[in-house]
């Protein structure tokens, strides 16, 4: 079975943001950057499950620069086979998805797998993308996938219960939790991962869809106040008057 994994990098979530630019670009300066958690932990391990039990090849993917050689790095050494690095500056989901795509064409993959969501921007929107482009059936949010031969055995959990899902290969499925446990790269992996292909190929002109206009930073939290749990007037007056709540 060949799997393609999708990978992108994220900010720790210690690092301090900041923005450059006129508050229009992200500033990665200083930026310690992880594997985005969902991909790494759920997607990419889960891949790896399957080849352990059903055998065959798990390759990563990510549209980034030369920058990211380290996260993709990390990557390798939790067990996949090889990477391949889409030389491009990811401007939107849309253009993410049309480079992972354009690839997975001709490379023709049993199934496509990625993290639910990033932590930096929680769009949720380039695993459907992907699978729009190349006609495959999708499923997100997935906390339980099974092969069976040519057949996938899908669960996501909806409103009130879960819902269980059958589908045929080729495929793409966005993961989330429940999916698999993560793993920790041993130092075997580490060493292995230095020698593990990291091909980098050109990117494919694709139209920008989207204009970033700026960012900011979220208030910082206000003080907590205590309430004298007897004083109900007055947890009702703050709620009304200050919190505007009720």
């Amino acid at each position: 079975m060949k799997i393609l994994v999708c990978i992108s990098k994220s900010p720790d979530t210690t690092s301090k943001i900041a923005f450059a630019d006129g508050n229009t670009k992200f500033d990665e300066n200083g930026v310690q950057f992880i594997v985005n958690p969902y991909d790494e932990w759920y997607a990419l391990v889960r891949a790896l499950e399957l080849k352990e039990s059903l055998g065959g090849h798990v390759t990563i993917i990510t549209v980034g620069t030369a920058t990211d050689d380290a996260v993709i790095r990390k990557a390798l050494a939790i067990g996949a086979d090889e990477a391949i690095r889409i030389d491009a500056e990811p401007k939107d989901a849309y253009f993410t998805a049309m480079q992972i795509s354009s690839y997975a064409k001709s490379n023709e993959y049993d199934l496509i797998l990625t993290g639910k969501e990033t932590i930096n921007y929680n769009g949720s929107q380039v695993a459907g993308m992907i699978a729009e482009d190349l006609n495959y059936p999708f499923v997100s949010l997935a906390s339980k996938l099974d092969v069976n031969d040519k057949t996938l055995t899908i669960e996501r959990e909806i409103v009130g219960g879960v819902q269980q899902v059958e589908l045929n290969l080729p495929a793409v499925i966005s993961c989330a939790k429940g999916m698999a446990e993560q793993r920790i790269p041993n130092m075997r992996g580490i060493m292995a991962a230095r020698t593990k292909p990291l091909n980098v190929v050109a990117a494919q002109e694709i139209d920008e869809l989207t204009e970033f206009i700026s960012f900011s930073i979220p208030d910082a939290k206000s003080a907590v106040k205590m309430i004298d749990p007897e004083n109900m007037d007055e947890l009702v007056d703050l709620l009304h008057n200050e919190a505007k709540v009720i």
